[in-house]
Order: structure tokens, then C-alpha cells, then sequence
């Protein structure tokens, strides 16, 4: 079974995600402990700004075990001494509720930027990541290929992702309704990621100096030089907030690189002077105790979410066109896994149907009919062969669409098995149904191939 845990915008406030968030020398830790569970089959684990969430499958029977491992090392990675305090922020999602999340999430329908890009490229980072370290096999890797398909349709076949509403086209909002006309302030960037460089461009039509801010100066020169802004070295960032009326962070710091401290000093320079911080960083590059201090304004990511809200609405008519697509490909997903659980039955049922058949022939053509040249006897395998085809595709057709709809599959299943007496041999078909499931032979359209 399919599982998802995790927290996001809707559940947890940046201060309970931001001890989740994995950055990039923390996630391959995390998800190689989530891998070595026992109880998860496959594991891939997703941490954005606005997400954390585990999409796992649950060894045979140890649903709940697999969830309560989850949670456990969610709590271990946030720093958490017991599960039970990240209960509350928490959603378990399992089975066809969890491959709707997964699909939804991928389409970015649960994103706080309803249709935005970037979420898609991170859940194909995170594939990645997962099939580099063998926590992907088959079912969710199969559900991701299918999830990454419907997003590609959603983004083509609807207007869901028009207009310019982003996190930073916000935040550059934001500061034009404070400052007014930026032409006579100065707006300083921390950090030269996609992010930042997205606030440059937006920026950059008006304010009167954009400054851009990186560890690495390199970066941030090569970012002014496109932006038509300037670079500051990072050992001057206490000095440029001086100048500074408006400060975007939004570099991959796990600790605050703006504090308390350094703005009051800055803020004495400044003579009392607004400035104005959005914080789009998770974790957050701003310490909250700066929103404190006179005359200086913080907003974080979960500030932003109502601003985001009021430019959505042409989006927000396209959901019904989005969530379609989406119905459609999990339909699509379910059909093909409830088909494993009946696969087991139907090569039991055709592998005893033909044994039997075949070994009468071979008595036959042992005895009376051991006269007939080779040909004859090819000819008469072939048509046992052809027989045991014709004769139970029928049962084998019906069973397989009563396991797309959901329907009643596994007591037919059983009554199959029971009728036939395919106990035994329905055992070893769970093998075969598993090697579907873990990408083994016979499951060549599921290769690691990402859709653009």
C-alpha cells in the first residue's frame, strides 16, 4: 500500500517546517534511514520550502508499523525527542488517497502558489535522489512516472500555471505598496539562487540600485551582471543593510544569517529609517525577533500565503480542468495496481489449465498416438496451447476489469483459487506479482526515464 506523510503550508507554521526542511547534505542521511526500514518497501523523500513529506510503500501487512516508522524518523530529523509532539502537524495519507496526494502535489494543486513550476522539478529531484540510493522498485516508482505524465498534462492542456503570481512576484509587491515608487530606494538581495533571481528581474524595472548579495561572490556577480545590479561581498552584509530599503532573503542557510543584532546596529546607522524584510527562505534567513524592532517590517513565506491568495483567481478557474486530468491518471494508476493483485490468480489459473491439458497430450502421444511424426505432435501442442487461451480468456478478461473497477476482484480472486484448487500454485504467482511490483521482468514501460 501507498503511503504519505508529511506537513506543508496548510498544516504547520514555518517555524515547525523549517526544522524539517532538508537541505542538500541532510536528505540523502534522511532518506537512506527511511530506506533501511524494515517495514517501507520503497521510500522517497520530498523537502521544499513549503513540503516535507515521506512517499512510501508499506511492507506486505505492516501498514501501520510503516507509519509509525515514518514518524519516527521525521522526528528524529526534525530534532524531536518524542513522535507524538509532530502529531499534531501531521496527515497520513494511505491507498487511493495517497496516490490522489502524490498526483496532486506533482500538478502543483497543493502548492501555496496554486500551478506554480518549480514544485514538479523538485518532486523529479527527489525521484532522482531516491533511484540513486535503490528506495524506488516499482509501485511508487511507477505512481511517480505516472503522477510526473499528469502534470505535464495539466500544465499543457490548462491555463492553471498563467499569469506571474509567484512567492517573489509578491514579495516585490509587497514592497512597492510600503515604498511606493522604488525608484528612490534600494533593494538588497540575500542569496543568487532561482528564487533571488527571480526578485531580481522584478526588481530591477524599478528600484533605484539593486544590490545582490552570496557566499559566493562569483555567483553573485554573474547574477548582478544579467540583472543590470551590482555585487556585494558577504562579509559586508551588516554594511549594506545600512543602505538598504528593501532586503529579499532567500539563500540555503539553515540558521538565521540576519539577526537582531545586526539590524538594530544597522538600523542606528540608518537614523530610524523603514526597512523593509521578506523572508522567503525556509529555513528562515531573518531572525523573527527583527520584526520587533522599530520601524523594520519581517514577512516570512506564511505572511505571503493571503497575499498569494488574491492573485490567483484566473488560476482558480482552471481547477476543475486540473483536477480532472488528475482523476483521470489515478484511475489510470489504480487500474494497473489492483491488476496485481488478480495477476497472481490468472498465471496460476492458465499454468494449470495448461499443465493439465499438456500432460494428457503427452500420455497420449505416449500410447496411441505415439505413431504421429513430429510435425503431428507440434501441430497437436499447439493446439492445447491455443486452446487454454480461447477457453479461459473469458474468466481472465472479467477478472481483470473487475480489479479496474475496484469491484469485488479479490473474493472472485479467491473463488478462482478455491474452484481450481490453486492454492499452491497462486504462491508462487505472488512472486511473479511481486517482481511487477519491483520493477522485475515484464515491467519494461516503467523505466527511470523523467517526462520533460
Amino acid at each position: 500500500m501507498i503511503l504519505v506523510v508529511g506537513l506543508s503550508h496548510r498544516t504547520a507554521p514555518v517555524d515547525v517546517r523549517e526544522r524539517l526542511t532538508a537541505g542538500a547534505d541532510a536528505l540523502p542521511v534522511v532518506l537512506a534511514r527511511l530506506a533501511a526500514r524494515s517495514e517501507l518497501e520503497e521510500v522517497l523523500f520530498l523537502s521544499t520550502c513549503n513540503r516535507v513529506e515521506v512517499m512510501a510503500v508499506a511492507a506486505r501487512g505492516r501498514v501501520e508499523p510503516a507509519l509509525r516508522a515514518i514518524h519516527e524518523e521525521l522526528a528524529r530529523h526534525g530534532g524531536v525527542a518524542h513522535e507524538g509532539e509532530l502529531a499534531p502537524y501531521l496527515y497520513d495519507r494511505r491507498g487511493d488517497e495517497a496516490v490522489t496526494h502524490v498526483f496532486r502535489v506533482a500538478a502543483s494543486l497543493e502548492s501555496m502558489v496554486l500551478g506554480e513550476p518549480q514544485i514538479l522539478g523538485q518532486v523529479k529531484d527527489a525521484y532522482e535522489a531516491a533511484v540513486a540510493a535503490g528506495a524506488l522498485k516499482g509501485t511508487l516508482r511507477r505512481c511517480l512516472h505516472t503522477a510526473f505524465a499528469v502534470a505535464k498534462r495539466v500544465r499543457s492542456e490548462t491555463a492553471i500555471g498563467v499569469g506571474t503570481v509567484s512567492i517573489s512576484s509578491v514579495a516585490v509587491d509587497l514592497a512597492r505598496r510600503i515604498f511606493g515608487d522604488l525608484s528612490k530606494h534600494a533593494v538588497l538581495l540575500l542569496g543568487a539562487g532561482e528564487m533571488a533571481e527571480a526578485a531580481a528581474r522584478s526588481l530591477g524595472k524599478g528600484a533605484r540600485a539593486v544590490r545582490i548579495c552570496n557566499r559566493s561572490f562569483e555567483r553573485a556577480a554573474a547574477l548582478a551582471g544579467e540583472m543590470h545590479a551590482s555585487a556585494a561581498p558577504w562579509d559586508q552584509l551588516e554594511q549594506e543593510l545600512v543602505q538598504a530599503d528593501v532586503v529579499v532573503a532567500s539563500t540555503a542557510s539553515r540558521a538565521p544569517v540576519v539577526t537582531r543584532e545586526m539590524v538594530k546596529r544597522a538600523m542606528k546607522a540608518r537614523k530610524g529609517r523603514t526597512l523593509f524584510f521578506v523572508d522567503i527562505a525556509v529555513p528562515r534567513n531573518v531572525e523573527p525577533a527583527v520584526h520587533g524592532i522599530d520601524n523594520v517590517y519581517v514577512f516570512n513565506v506564511d505572511d505571503l500565503e493571503q497575499e498569494v491568495a488574491r492573485g490567483l483567481k484566473a488560476r482558480h478557474s482552471e481547477v476543475e480542468a486540473a483536477e480532472k486530468i488528475v482523476a483521470e491518471g489515478v484511475t489510470e494508476f489504480l487500474a494497473w495496481t489492483r491488476g496485481l493483485e488478480v495477476q497472481p490468480t490468472v498465471v496460476a489459473m492458465r499454468t494449470k489449465a495448461r499443465a493439465v491439458l499438456l500432460a494428457e497430450l503427452e500420455r497420449s502421444l505416449a500410447g496411441r498416438l505415439k505413431h504421429l511424426p513430429e510435425t503431428d505432435r507440434a501441430a497437436l501442442t499447439q493446439m492445447v496451447e491455443s486452446a487454454v487461451g480461447k477457453l479461459l480468456h473469458a474468466p481472465t478478461t472479467k477478472l481483470k476489469a473487475r480489479a479496474a473497477d475496484g469491484d469485488d476482484a479479490a473474493e472472485l480472486a479467491a473463488a478462482v483459487r478455491f474452484l481450481f484448487d490453486l492454492q499452491e500454485i497462486a504462491a508462487a504467482g505472488d512472486k511473479a506479482r511481486d517482481e511487477g511490483r519491483t520493477g522485475g521482468a515484464g515491467d519494461g514501460d516503467d523505466d527511470d526515464r523523467l517526462p520533460n
